[in-house]
């Protein structure tokens, strides 16, 4: 960490010298003005107002060269807690996390989106007062809560704009919701990229470009460049699911626009296929169950699924050039060859160059990635450099 600050500007206020410990590891008083070039006088003031905050605890003494051993100082992620919640088209997955994003509490609950942002997030609230409970959590420890919701959403402002699966949410303002029942700072963000966020933070926290696509009733995908979340400029970058496959110019799509990703390749579109054979698939659920039960007919329609994804993420990799690409959603996650299928023609329609060190690979948890991912979003507003600042006198 050291090493990389010597090169870094270094840090001025209060809250980017929190930064420098937000990675756990104990420093003390002379280890911060070191790093910072800040007089031991401003790191005791500033420290002393950390501690009092309960954010940053001492650690400990380090090894004494000579005389007293000094004392060392540390983040605690346990000093507050936020609300992480996952919005599904039926369900919705809610859990109290630390400051590391460490899942303290969560629930499931079988609630449709369709039921409306009013209830929906009343029983957010509800639900997220007795996780707090559960995890032995008071009300005035929430610090913050992060929402992924299942569309399009404006980032800036948290709301829905246009969301097909559900309409009545459409340019609702969600914050405001939530904060008049909890009384804390909401962000919102749409699903995808909080799974993004979420499988990087907690299995590939060193790769710099990834690509993560969640493949179930929909298909869509995050971006992580450079090691950060990118959004695009209204919000929708990452939107695959409505990219045109040239083999299928006559598949309808819901958005009105023929030969989609979405209308050929989602769970749904691979149920309409399995279902005009004579099987029974009604949703998503009965693909995964054909799948399960080893029907090779669903097999290959799901590896064809697969090809037609990886057409498109060949596109992807040749612009954006990522180092790991993660496959989630309940259809990756039941079947090989989904993988195997995008796979196939990702290497096969990329150039050499661009997928010499290109790893595709599932999820390793898929159906946690999204609520760890709001969990961080949340948690960034918390720590940010400027929400520390404001903590000062």
């Amino acid at each position: 960490m050291e090493d990389l600050l010597k090169f870094a500007p270094r840090p001025t206020g209060m809250g980017e010298m929190f930064q420098v410990l937000r990675d756990g590891q104990p420093r003390t008083r002379a280890d911060l003005a070191a790093i910072t070039g800040q007089a031991r006088s401003t790191i005791a003031a500033r420290l002393d107002l950390l501690v009092s905050t309960g954010l940053i605890g001492p650690a400990g003494e380090a090894s004494s060269t000579g005389g007293r051993p000094p004392a060392t100082f540390a983040f605690r992620p346990s000093a507050k807690v936020v609300l992480a919640v996952e919005v599904g088209v039926t369900n919705v997955h809610l859990a109290v996390t630390d400051l590391s994003s460490t899942i303290l509490a969560e629930a499931e609950l079988p609630l449709a989106v369709a039921d409306g942002p009013d209830v929906v997030m009343s029983k957010v609230a509800e639900t997220g007062r007795k996780l707090m409970a559960t995890a032995d959590r008071s009300p005035e420890e929430l610090a913050s809560v992060g929402v992924g919701l299942p569309g399009p959403v404006e980032y800036a402002t948290g709301r829905p704009i246009n969301p097909p699966a559900m309409p009545s949410w459409d340019a609702v303002d969600i914050p405001q919701v939530l904060e008049r029942l909890l009384k804390v700072p909401v962000l919102v963000d749409k699903d995808v990229n909080l799974m993004a966020l979420g499988e990087h933070r907690t299995n590939w926290r060193t790769v710099r470009d990834m690509l993560f696509v969640n493949v179930a009733t929909s298909i869509g995908s995050g971006i992580i460049s450079d090691g950060e979340l990118r959004r695009g400029a209204q919000g929708a970058a990452g939107d695959i699911g409505h990219i045109a496959v040239p083999t299928a110019k006559d598949v309808l799509c819901w958005c009105g626009n023929a030969g989609c990703l979405e209308a050929v390749a989602s769970g749904n579109a691979i149920a309409a296929w399995l279902r005009a054979r004579g099987l029974i698939a009604n949703d998503t659920s009965d693909v995964v169950a054909l799948i399960r039960s080893g029907d090779v007919t669903t097999s290959r329609a799901v590896r064809q699924a697969g090809r037609e994804i990886g057409s498109v993420l060949a596109a992807c990799v040749s612009m954006l050039n990522p180092s790991l690409i993660v496959v989630g959603g309940v259809i990756s996650d039941t079947s090989e060859h989904l993988i195997a299928g995008i796979r196939e023609l990702v290497y096969q329609s990329s150039l050499p160059l661009a997928t010499e060190h290109l790893r595709i690979v599932t999820s390793r948890n898929w159906s946690r990635v999204g609520v760890i991912g709001a969990s961080a979003m949340a948690v960034e507003h918390v720590l940010s450099p400027r929400a520390i600042d404001a903590l000062g006198p």
